[in-house]
């Protein structure tokens, strides 16, 4: 089955000591490129989580963010008293010596905002012991709620490019139908110049120089070879979609390629109008393949 390379995924945990949410965004990319945002220390812990990712995902650019909630310990709680003590000594006397004393109260309120008084928030160099698991946890579930609307595009996916690949055959098969009227139109209006020649001038043409042209044609004009080769192209492009193999998205561009050039020798060998009618549609249809293929993974 296809996989497409966008998507959305997210996943939450609770536990007695915190609450991990992670939310994941996924987006075409020929490369995995992965961002991680959210609670410290986790935007620097983007190694660690990347491997988690290259369990599910193996090309697109991944934007993941992780929120964890902690209860804070009580022991953790602690205000700096002798500080606390200093600032309201040092206010209640800037006051009574300004001759305010009116103001100590609403000063005082803010006295808790103040540098060292209360302990500044944990900085951690990597995630706690207890802590990284659950977030392991966690961003699994997101990236399993991610596959599932990923497989979910790519089976709409897989159905659209086989029916593209239905058309281009269709295509195929009136352009074989046509090749062989192409050298008899030709034949025809080589006669018709040979009779306007002979009338009007009264110039002789050897048989065998009017059969040697028209050979010389039917060979410059040949088209079998192409249409085998574009007619094989296009069996493995539905064979991969089918399949949907592990690296099929890189299978399919190769493959693309290989039919749009294919149809570009064909189109200039031919030198019929009927026929690149149909190449034109072909090379359109191709376009529309190629821009769904850029999101396959």
């Amino acid at each position: 089955m296809l996989l497409s390379m966008t998507g959305f995924g997210e996943a939450r945990r609770q536990t007695e000591k915190l609450a991990a949410a992670v939310e994941v965004r996924a987006v075409n990319n020929r490369y995995l490129k992965v961002t991680v945002r959210g609670t410290d220390p986790y935007p620097m812990f983007e190694p660690e989580l990347e491997k988690v990712v290259r369990r599910h995902v193996r090309r697109g650019t991944l934007l993941i963010h992780v929120r964890v909630e902690r209860q804070a310990e009580p022991a953790g709680l602690a205000l700096n008293t002798a500080a606390l003590v200093t600032y309201l000594r040092q206010v209640r006397a800037a006051c009574e010596e300004a001759g305010t004393p009116a103001f100590v109260a609403p000063l005082l309120a803010g006295v808790l905002a103040l540098p060292g008084v209360a302990p500044e928030p944990v900085q951690f160099g990597s995630p706690p012991e207890e802590e990284w698991p659950v977030v392991e946890k966690t961003l699994e579930d997101a990236l399993t709620n991610l596959d599932a609307m990923r497989r979910d595009e790519g089976r709409a996916m897989a159905n659209d490019l086989l029916l593209q690949h239905r058309h281009i055959a269709g295509q195929l098969e009136l352009i074989q139908v046509h090749v062989p009227a192409v050298v008899n139109e030709y034949r025809q209006r080589l006669l018709e110049r040979v009779r306007v020649a002979l009338t009007e001038a009264g110039v002789a043409i050897n048989p065998d120089h009017l059969i040697r042209e028209v050979a010389l044609f039917a060979d410059r004009t040949d088209v079998a070879e192409e249409v085998l080769r574009l007619s094989s192209h296009l069996d493995q492009f539905a064979e991969i979609v089918r399949k949907g193999e592990e690296g099929a998205g890189r299978k399919l561009e190769f493959v693309i390629q290989e039919i749009g050039r294919e149809t570009n020798t064909l189109g200039s060998k031919a030198g019929d109008v009927t026929i690149s009618r149909h190449v034109v549609e072909v090379k359109a249809t191709l376009e529309k393949i190629r821009e769904m293929v850029q999101n396959v993974e």
